[in-house]
């Protein structure tokens, strides 16, 4: 029986470096770092009943929503979310322009 040596392995530092490198690793990264300041925008209460959904090209941010009572209450307080949302888009450099509020994308 033939003996196979493996020794081409590549380093975990090359394969992150190489990854982020990459531009959509990139915004699908810096993404989710955003995703994370949700709670802190919205309030305890409406994040528990509500997450980010998607971002479009456009800088509207969808928020899926469990249902359409919380939905409006984001809508009443969209203004002071964004003012409270801005400092964290500033450091990542990413424009929200708006926020969409869909229970339709609401899953379990």
């Amino acid at each position: 029986m033939k003996k196979i040596l493996y020794t081409d392995f590549v380093s975990t530092e090359t394969l992150i470096e190489s990854l982020l490198e990459q531009k959509e690793f990139k915004r699908v990264v810096t993404l989710s770092n955003l995703y994370k300041f949700w709670k802190k925008s919205a309030g305890e209460k409406l994040a528990s009943h509500s997450r980010p959904y998607s971002m479009t090209s456009n800088g509207v941010m969808v928020i899926a929503c469990e249902n359409a009572i919380v939905a409006q209450e984001l809508m009443l307080k969209k203004t002071q979310i964004l003012v409270k949302f801005q400092p964290y888009t500033k450091s990542l450099k990413i424009t929200v322009k708006d926020l969409r509020f869909d229970p339709k994308k609401w899953q379990n």
